[in-house]
């Protein structure tokens, strides 16, 4: 049975757009706060493959999106690689000893010594294929290296970026050094991901916008562009979004083999079309807040139905949703995509 995501990433015909949101898994849903509860922490959330699977499946159920994004997160890479990854209520995640230097580079794990570490995820992916229904797709997801990088090396969220960024003009050698690292673990991790049955995979740089528009292919997008090449050498039925947040000034320049562009918030959605809607299926690209109006999301789903007309789009947030939305409004959001898009 053909599935209406993969189809549309591909720029098939489908009966509608299809549609997902980015952390459709979370915490605007009680059922997932209940699991979370369940599991303890968010950390042992992701370790648990049963409790990991439960969650994924639930918007499904309960919103009525085209597709599943695995429940787990983007710093159980760095936490594999020998990191020490904690989550501090109020404060977020927290590397207690971030990378300063080229010995504590090279003291991480690499390649797959940190990618077969990672079982729980790809268990949890198994799980997800024998109980998702077979028209519904599964998206297996990654952190770009610069957004783990950024991490790693502040050792938390940061609104300056400026240890990374110090280290980027006085020691680009270093970072790069990081960067080829995490690149080489995040290969094998979507390989893995593939494996035990992703049908999509995306690749997200939250902070692309930390990044001047002059380096940002020096420090992230090549680097993301690698390893998309690695997976579709060897994987090409399997789509490949790229999102990198917060780039319009970079969309001229943007290149790679890979299928599907994710579109943030901040960049029209016709400005996206113009230079890239030829090359890339367009995702997105709502901003989120809109889903707290009824009225206002209709009106921006139908703004984006007219600029893109069903045509190697898929429907999305242009970030993720988030957890005081209310669910009736995430399932209208879901059902107006559908309704403006039916063919």
């Amino acid at each position: 049975m053909s599935k209406i995501f993969v189809d549309a990433c591909f720029r098939k015909p489908t009966p509608y757009t299809p549609v997902w949101m980015m952390r459709q898994a979370g915490r605007y849903l009680p059922e997932y706060m209940k699991v979370r509860a369940q599991a303890g922490n968010f950390l042992n959330l992701c370790h648990n493959p049963k409790l990991a699977a439960e969650v994924t499946i639930q918007p499904l159920d309960i919103v009525g999106v085209d597709a599943a994004i695995l429940f787990s997160d983007i710093l159980v890479i760095p936490n594999e690689m020998g990191m020490h990854l904690e989550f501090i209520k109020g404060e977020g995640p927290i590397f207690k000893d971030p990378i300063k230097t080229e010995a504590e580079v090279d003291a991480l794990l690499g390649g797959s010594e940190a990618a077969d570490k990672l079982t729980y995820v790809y268990e949890t992916i198994k799980l997800l294929k024998q109980q998702l229904p077979e028209d519904k797709a599964l998206i297996g997801f990654t952190g770009a290296p610069w957004t783990l990088a950024t991490y790693m090396i502040e050792g938390q969220g940061t609104k300056t970026y400026n240890i990374c960024k110090k280290m980027m003009y006085s020691n680009p050698e270093l970072l790069h050094k990081i960067l080829k690292k995490v690149t080489e673990v995040v290969k094998l991790y979507m390989e893995n991901q593939i494996k035990a049955g992703a049908d999509v995979v995306q690749i997200f740089d939250s902070w692309a916008a930390a990044i001047e528009p002059a380096k940002y292919d020096e420090f992230s997008w090549k680097y993301m562009v690698e390893i998309a090449d690695y997976l579709k050498e060897k994987y090409p039925h399997i789509p490949i979004i790229m999102f990198p947040k917060g780039v319009p000034a970079f969309l001229d320049k943007v290149y790679g083999n890979f299928d599907v562009f994710g579109v943030d918030w901040g960049t029209p959605m016709a400005l996206a079309k113009e230079k890239l809607g030829d090359k890339y299926v367009l995702q997105g690209n709502m901003e989120p807040c809109r889903l707290y109006s009824k009225e206002a999301t209709t009106m921006c789903v139908e703004a984006l139905q007219n600029i893109m007309q069903g045509d190697g789009h898929i429907f999305n947030l242009g970030h993720g949703i988030l957890p005081d939305v209310p669910v009736e409004n995430a399932i209208h959001f879901v059902k107006e995509c559908q309704r403006v898009s039916k063919k």
